[in-house]
């Protein structure tokens, strides 16, 4: 599985790799011809930068919005009253109760940044060039931060979680797109399957850096749109 996996993604970068070397000759409106004719004080993208940048892009945009969403459907699962206020009030919790979920499931684990000066955090002396990890998982559920921060509370506010990473140039590019999705998938299928629900715990992925899940079994009553 591993070797085939490897195959693809080296297909998938020269895939791409093929289309930024057309798209710097054959520019249109599209990311691609953005990507490979943008020049910052002089520098560009190289071709192997470009196809890692859109490998991320495509991997990190399907892993983390539908690990969220699963984690997120456990989530309601475990707290039916969290589930009811949502939907009792769809509009005016929605955008919070995203919010929540992306919070709680952390669907980062870590990030590894390396320190460009000397300072201290938190009484710890930090010198230049030492690595340090953010813990996402832990900075959200802070208890300096955030009232009660092991509860799921879909209209909690105000939720300054790190779940799409700090403020400042990490902070990660698809979050508008992944809160649209998270709450389009919920007020569909609370509108098709107002009773889906988690049937036991989730089949996790082996992984220290996202928290994952492979198989997520659930129950619902069938309608005419989901037959």
């Amino acid at each position: 599985m591993l070797t085939s996996l490897l195959v693809k993604a080296e297909e998938l970068t020269a895939l791409v790799s093929e289309l930024a070397e057309f798209r710097r000759t054959t520019p249109a409106d599209d990311v691609t011809s953005a990507l490979v004719n943008a020049n910052v004080d002089g520098e560009a993208l190289t071709p192997a930068e470009v196809a890692s940048f859109f490998i991320l892009l495509v991997v990190a945009g399907n892993d983390t919005a539908r690990n969220t969403m699963s984690l997120g459907l456990h989530a309601l699962t475990e707290y039916p009253d969290q589930r009811a206020l949502w939907l009792a009030d769809p509009k005016g919790s929605g955008p919070s109760a995203v919010e929540e979920m992306v919070r709680w499931c952390s669907p980062v684990v870590w990030m590894r940044r390396t320190v460009t000066r000397s300072t201290e955090l938190a009484g710890t002396r930090l010198e230049e060039g030492e690595k340090v990890l953010i813990y996402y998982n832990s900075a959200n559920r802070d208890e300096d931060v955030f009232a009660n921060p092991y509860d799921f509370d879909v209209r909690r506010s105000p939720n300054p979680h790190v779940g799409f990473g700090a403020a400042g140039p990490h902070f990660c590019l698809g979050a508008p797109l992944a809160r649209i999705e998270i709450g389009v998938m919920f007020r569909q299928l609370f509108e098709r399957l107002p009773d889906i629900v988690s049937v036991g715990e989730p089949d996790r992925l082996r992984s220290t850096f996202i928290n994952g899940v492979k198989h997520l079994t659930c129950a619902f009553t069938p309608t005419p749109l989901s037959r």
